[in-house]
């Protein structure tokens, strides 16, 4: 073929080449299928190839593909931003469209950060997050995020915003428990305001359930409840990481729903047009737009694509499709089911030391030792080597490693929400196999064998 001129994730990895897409599975070029049990990059909630999108697609494109929002507007687009409104928790947001997930966040960043300055506040610039936690990859949204290892490279690029403890029971930063522990993790955001000052902090971000930094980590209940309140008391705006839970991922329309917490600012992606097309959004509550109404009258933002026609009405069909499928009760009884399957194989299987998530957002912890928590040494590459195994079987598979300062393993199974029990039993004896190789492996390298191929 000669030299190669796309850039790949691994720019000397030989990758398949898709053709088409079904429903839950997707064909190469050969005619292997693989189940796609991570929708992609959890994106993919509806499927592919379906044909309601499609039609949708073609309907929009005879009309107008592209306006530009400083000149028009487009039915779509509006149409688009009241569903939302009407879908997301209390109602009454506004919503700025965008290209990406990372967009949407670093948006929501500078929205609360131009509330505050329009209400003369102008030492409120920081966002507090969470050690664990991935909010994007560009400069602002990747300052937002404490993933050590998607951090490393751009350190001197970023902003040192503050990071606070995780939600994380499981290797709780306190060396507690969930039953007695007064929710700690929550007040060490409060610790941290006193440190810094409220009167620095514009925003505190979190995903409802942490994604690519843990693997469908859930807090415990009441945690965002304790959240809001916190931020609340401080004059704190709250914006909800709703990229990857989003759009019935978690069995609701919105992760935060779950909590019964209304966010002040919401960032979408991924689901919101289901891989069909570019999208995301960021949603703002009618009282933080209200200083900014009355003031300079504009949002300080703005893309070449935001609010495209096209892909307003994409993603305008993609929720008609999921309301329709009712796709949020598929995620939670297809979750449950999914759920209960995994724990069942991590029974057999020591290096399985959690199973956990929401909905159809789940993942499996890998640990060296289960009964001590110990984490596989970075080197041994375990979350790399059963999504490889799994790739090899034809599944499809999320990672989700280096969550814990660069080190831990994990995999997060999210499958499309249109995936039946059929699908799920098939799922779920391709992972055992691949993760049974990778536990055999293991046990042959540690009694001398020495990894496969070596002497």
């Amino acid at each position: 073929m000669g030299r190669e001129h796309l850039i790949k994730p691994v720019l000397d990895h030989p990758y398949p080449t898709i053709q088409y897409g079904k429903g839950v599975f997707l064909y190469d070029e050969q005619g292997k299928a693989y189940l796609d049990a991570s929708s992609g990059a959890v994106t993919a909630g509806i499927g592919h190839g379906v044909q309601d999108i499609i039609d949708a697609m073609m309907e929009q494109a005879s009309k107008v593909s592209f306006v530009y929002r400083s000149q028009f507007t487009s039915e779509p687009a509006e149409k688009l931003a009241k569903k939302l409104s009407d879908l997301a928790p209390g109602g009454d947001y506004w919503a700025f469209f965008v290209n990406s997930g990372s967009e949407a966040t670093e948006t929501a960043m500078k929205i609360a950060i131009q509330h505050w300055q329009e209400k003369g506040r102008l030492g409120k610039n920081k966002v507090i997050s969470r050690r664990m936690s991935y909010h994007g990859i560009t400069m602002g949204a990747l300052s937002m995020s404490g993933h050590v290892l998607r951090r490393r490279r751009f350190i001197p690029l970023l902003e040192d915003f503050p990071v606070v403890a995780p939600a994380y029971c499981y290797r709780c930063p306190f060396k507690m428990n969930a039953a007695s522990c007064k929710l700690a993790c929550a007040d060490d955001l409060e610790t941290a305001i006193k440190r810094i000052g409220a009167e620095h902090i514009a925003a505190f971000i979190a995903e409802p359930v942490v994604g690519a930094a843990g693997g469908a980590i859930v807090p415990p209940a009441g945690y965002f409840k304790k959240i809001k309140e916190i931020c609340e008391r401080y004059e704190i705006l709250f914006i909800a990481d709703e990229v990857m839970t989003g759009i019935a991922r978690t069995g609701e329309m919105f992760g935060m729903q779950h909590e019964g917490v209304e966010p002040d600012l919401i960032a979408l992606g991924k689901g919101l047009s289901a891989g069909y097309t570019p999208m995301a959004a960021t949603l703002v509550k009618d009282h933080v737009m209200a200083p900014i109404l009355q003031g300079s009258k504009s949002i300080m933002a703005g893309h070449t694509y935001s609010a495209n026609p096209q892909s307003a009405a994409i993603s305008l069909a993609v929720l008609d499709y999921a309301l329709k499928h009712q796709l949020a009760q598929s995620a939670r009884s297809m979750g449950a089911y999914l759920l209960a399957k995994l724990r069942q194989i991590a029974d057999g299987i020591e290096i399985i030391g959690d199973v956990r998530g929401r909905g159809l957002l789940l993942a499996l912890e890998f640990v060296q030792d289960r009964d001590y928590k110990t984490m596989f040494p970075p080197v041994e590459g375990i979350t790399s080597r059963i999504i490889d195994k799994a790739f090899q079987k034809g599944l499809l598979v999320y990672p989700a490693a280096g969550a814990v300062d660069g080190a831990g393993d994990a995999i997060i199974v999210a499958p499309p929400l249109v995936i039946t029990e059929a699908e799920v039993d098939q799922l779920v004896q391709l992972l055992e196999e691949a993760i049974r190789e990778v536990a055999d492996e293991l046990t042959r390298e540690s009694e001398g064998g020495g990894k496969d191929g070596e002497i």
